[in-house]
């Protein structure tokens, strides 16, 4: 029987908070196509942060100017950007809500004793401020940001911070997250891995072999913690 795991990780954008709830409480002033200049909102927050990490250390720029900078892209691809609506959603990004299936699962896992962290491409501030503005913060032990490394993931620093904060291998760890290409490195790295697949998107990297897949949160407290009184069913 496998044992239940030191801690558990979590990616924080798509897997804990809703990446999409800042377009979406401006979707009355954004038009009809707010869906797919949120969607390449994301999209590039993701090309500049990897670009950001090959192009080498004189590149780096934190998580919230690159998130700043796809912002712009993405309302410039799509009829242009206005400083006002700019920091509107900016502002919004740094409080958004966390999915409705993280409270019970986080709470779960620290009745049972086990852990919980974010470990995220998200700055320390942008963070701090998600967390608290969607009441975790008495449910993670640790929140883990790339500052600490100068390097987005899956550069396998930033994987490694999990190892350092809780002094134990990977393989004593389950990291958990709702983007395939972040769970498929983390495998590769060395944790136990979820794959959360919100979206029910096609399987990639092979995931079906290397991790465990799951809709939701819903079910990860009973999968890690099969014999554990208590625990909500999914």
């Amino acid at each position: 029987m496998t044992p239940p795991p030191r801690a558990v990780v979590f990616d924080a954008y798509g897997t804990l908070f809703d990446v999409h709830a800042a377009m979406a409480r401006h979707a009355r002033g954004m038009g009809e196509g707010w869906q797919a200049t949120s969607a390449l909102w994301r999209q590039k927050q993701l090309e500049y942060a990897w670009t950001a990490t090959l192009a080498g250390p004189e590149y780096w720029r934190d998580f919230e100017t690159i998130t700043r900078e796809a912002l712009l892209t993405a309302l410039n691809w799509n009829g242009g950007a206005d400083g006002k609506v700019v920091d509107a959603l900016m502002d919004a990004y740094r409080s958004l809500p966390a999915f409705p299936d993280v409270v019970d699962a986080l709470a779960d896992l620290r009745a049972a004793g086990v852990a919980t962290a974010i470990l995220s491409n998200g700055s320390r501030g942008m963070l701090d401020a998600a967390v608290k503005s969607a009441l975790l913060d008495g449910l993670l032990d640790a929140v883990l940001s790339v500052d600490a490394v100068r390097a987005y993931k899956p550069d396998a620093r930033v994987y490694r911070l999990a190892e350092i904060a809780f002094r134990c291998h990977a393989s004593d760890l389950v990291f958990v997250s709702s983007n395939a290409w972040d769970a498929r490195a983390a495998a590769g790295y060395g944790f136990r891995t979820v794959w959360v697949n919100r979206i029910n998107q096609p399987t990639e990297f092979a995931l079906h072999q290397i991790a465990t897949i799951l809709p939701d949160l819903a079910g990860l407290p009973a999968l890690l913690l099969p014999d554990q009184e208590g625990i909500r069913a999914p």
